[in-house]
């Protein structure tokens, strides 16, 4: 699967980790120079720099041949230009837009190009700004196309997965860890490898939710 992710904040960082440890095809686009430059070696994507809400840079991106566009800037009204773009001239199959602002919900919409809108009020949104540190196991986001979804785990030194290698842990079927997040730079998960407090797990599952998650490893 292509996908196309505008913004290299946390969100698109995340699911960009996610896609393409699980062997998608992920190009990232933010306007800040400082912020693309730090994502290099954090994940296997290509990182371009660019205003994705001109249509030279999101055509440059490889828009037209996206299968998803993700659009997780932390300003409303560039997301909802950059999903506009997509989805009127290049034909975007299928645009995920995040919502910043409640007050702006109702415009995210079919009429803006928007076919899943990311509210603030999720449990998502609430992770991705770290406003709510108590959770250790979120689903970040659902692909209905994929039919998969996304779900992380941050592993505590409460956590009875902690000391523990990942093949020690019954995991519900159709799961798999993509990455393993540990000091801020996602690693190759292996059998033999032991989690540690602090470790950030990103799960991909056919069917488990973060309550199956949860059980398997807290």
């Amino acid at each position: 699967m292509n996908v196309l992710i505008a913004g290299a904040g946390r969100l698109g960082t995340r699911v960009a980790q996610v896609l393409s440890a699980a062997g998608n095809h992920v190009t990232i686009v933010d306007a800040d120079e400082d912020r693309v430059e730090a994502l290099r070696g954090q994940c296997d994507a290509h990182l371009l720099v660019g205003d994705a809400g001109e249509a030279a840079v999101q055509e440059r991106a490889g828009v037209a041949r996206a299968d998803l566009v993700v659009v997780a800037t932390g300003r409303d009204e560039d997301n909802l230009v950059i999903s506009l773009l997509a989805k009127r001239r290049f034909a975007a199959p299928r645009v995920v837009a995040r919502v910043n602002d409640d007050e702006n919900a109702w415009l995210f919409d079919h009429r803006w190009g928007v076919d899943i809108a990311v509210p603030a009020a999720t449990p998502l949104v609430s992770l991705i700004e770290e406003a709510t540190g108590t959770a250790d196991t979120v689903a970040l986001l659902r692909l209905s196309t994929a039919g998969v979804g996304i779900i992380e785990t941050a592993i505590t030194t409460r956590s009875k997965a902690a000391g523990r290698t990942l093949g020690d842990i019954a995991l519900p079927e159709g799961t798999l860890v993509a990455t393993v997040v540990r000091g801020g730079n996602p690693t190759a998960p292996s059998p033999s490898m032991r989690l540690e407090p602090g470790d950030e797990l990103l799960l991909v599952s056919h069917s488990a939710d973060e309550h199956e998650i949860h059980a398997a490893f807290q």
